[in-house]
């Protein structure tokens, strides 16, 4: 099934149970996909739509970060319902243990020897975790990895 029809299922759901925050992200969802879909001119491959949920996720965790930085809990607590709803959208995230040790391996595979190979690491990394795992966990493991 594809995302796209499991958020209009998902909307109708939302719809019969008055269910409005869910109303919402979905129909937020639902609107970054059409923009997305119109943006490029065909439909969207699954790659694309899970790259629409998970830039939908990053942007609620920045504006949670930033509602907390300015004691704003009421709308911590908002955001953190809406990310709970975007999360069963994207796919399951990879533990911390299962980024070490793709960014070891990688690290082997790249014969890389500190900082300089940062980028070179990165690149075979990220096509491997893509959407999978958070970027900035990757990004301080591969910084971790090649400073030892």
């Amino acid at each position: 099934m594809s995302l796209e029809t499991q958020l209009n299922t998902d909307l109708k759901t939302a719809m019969k149970a008055h269910d409005k925050l869910s109303l919402n992200v979905i129909r937020m969802m639902k609107a970054a996909l059409t923009n997305e879909k119109v943006k490029q001119g065909h439909d969207l491959t699954p790659d694309e739509e899970l790259t629409i949920v998970s830039r939908e996720l990053k942007q609620r965790k920045e504006s949670m970060e930033e509602f907390a930085k300015g004691n704003r809990d009421d709308l911590v607590e908002g955001v953190k319902a809406e990310i709970a709803i975007v999360e069963k959208y994207a796919p399951k995230q990879m533990s911390e243990d299962d980024v070490a040790k793709i960014v070891a391996d990688s690290i082997a595979k790249v014969s890389a020897s500190g900082m300089g190979d940062f980028g070179k690491v990165m690149g075979v990394v990220m096509p491997q975790v893509k959407g999978k795992a958070d970027g900035a966990v990757v990004n301080k493991t591969v910084k971790a990895q090649l400073s030892k």
